[in-house]
């Protein structure tokens, strides 16, 4: 028979109030004291009820993770930290992949409140359509009252809502790009953007957008993708023979995209037109040739957002915490011919 609570007391010759606080350490308890309790657990290999832990304590040893697409580089390298930061505080994390849908966010949300999880961290750019806003809104009131931690990573916070987030400069970031492909010489510039109604496209394109005006440039076409290689490519192939010089696009990924379609047409990179991403995921660096983009720090931020829903880092209220961005500059951007 499994040992029980009463049986681990009686073995450390303490009371059970004594041993539950030991397991929940939500109370102080003498050093001496706490290895006698730990030395009992050993000898009855007591096994922790988690769902009735989870419930008669104010969460579980549980954080959850929204992710958009757990196979994007982007996402994966946030959730590879976060769950860092969460197994070194004794912490499980569950990775919950959206695929992109914003009624399973939601859903996957409201499943993770019903296991009363220590924390939930929401990665990547968040829908922008009011209802959808609204429907976070109430998800994250009910979190923060039953005392789970929400941290926003790589999104900002609905309107009015004060939790902490780990913020990326998307906007200074592709500004920054722009203004160096502009000032290779390009003036004739395309931009793929990510899928419409994302904040991480908006403040990308907004971006990019800036830096045009700034340098009194017209603004150029802007595509939308949704992301991924295969939206980069569809763009590179509508852009191939349309006169731009440049083609910024709004991640690494779509950037990948469009050099291979150039390269399918028979159009050489950087030669005859430059290609420049976001991101600056691992493989930026080893296409040929190497892309230009502007790095995140991804798993800086990931970590810093798995500390503070741990509850190892205590952060309050409406806080920012900016990360900021770097332009690297490599061989897919040259002045045109």
């Amino acid at each position: 028979m499994a040992a029980t609570l009463a049986d681990v007391a009686a073995r450390a010759g303490v009371s059970t109030a004594t041993v539950s606080r030991v397991l929940n350490g939500n109370y102080p308890v003498s050093a001496v004291t706490r290895e006698r309790v730990h030395r009992a657990l050993g000898e009855l290999d007591y096994v922790v009820n988690g769902p009735a832990r989870a419930l008669a304590a104010a969460t579980s040893e549980v954080i959850g993770v929204i992710v958009n697409d757990v196979s994007d580089p982007f996402f994966s390298i946030q959730a590879s930290g976060t769950q860092w930061e969460a197994a070194s505080a004794d912490l499980l994390a569950v990775i919950c992949n959206t695929a992109g849908s914003p009624s399973d966010e939601l859903k996957y949300i409201s499943m993770l409140l019903r296991q009363r999880v220590r924390g939930v961290v929401l990665t990547g750019g968040s829908r922008e359509e009011p209802e959808h806003l609204t429907a976070i809104t109430k998800l994250i009131g009910q979190a923060l009252s039953a005392g789970t931690t929400v941290v926003m990573c790589g999104r900002p916070a609905p309107p009015d809502v004060d939790v902490p987030c780990v913020a990326f400069d998307n906007e200074g970031g592709s500004r920054a790009l722009t203004r160096h492909v502009i000032t290779m010489g390009h003036k004739r510039i395309a931009y793929v953007a990510g899928p419409p109604g994302n904040s991480t496209t908006t403040a990308r394109l907004n971006g990019h957008l800036k830096a045009l005006e700034e340098q009194t440039i017209e603004k150029s076409v802007v595509l939308h993708g949704d992301f991924s290689r295969a939206s980069g490519f569809d763009a590179g192939m509508e852009l191939a023979d349309a006169g731009y010089t440049a083609i910024i696009a709004g991640n690494d990924l779509m950037a990948l995209g469009v050099i291979a379609a150039l390269r399918q047409r028979g159009i050489r990179v950087p030669d005859d037109i430059s290609v420049a991403g976001f991101d600056d995921l691992p493989a930026a660096v080893d296409v040929v040739p190497a892309l230009t983009t502007v790095r995140l720090p991804l798993d800086q931020g990931a970590r810093r957002a798995g500390r503070i829903a741990s509850g190892v880092e205590v952060v309050t209220g409406p806080t920012k915490l900016w990360m900021p961005a770097e332009l690297m500059v490599r061989e897919s951007v040259t002045p045109p011919r």
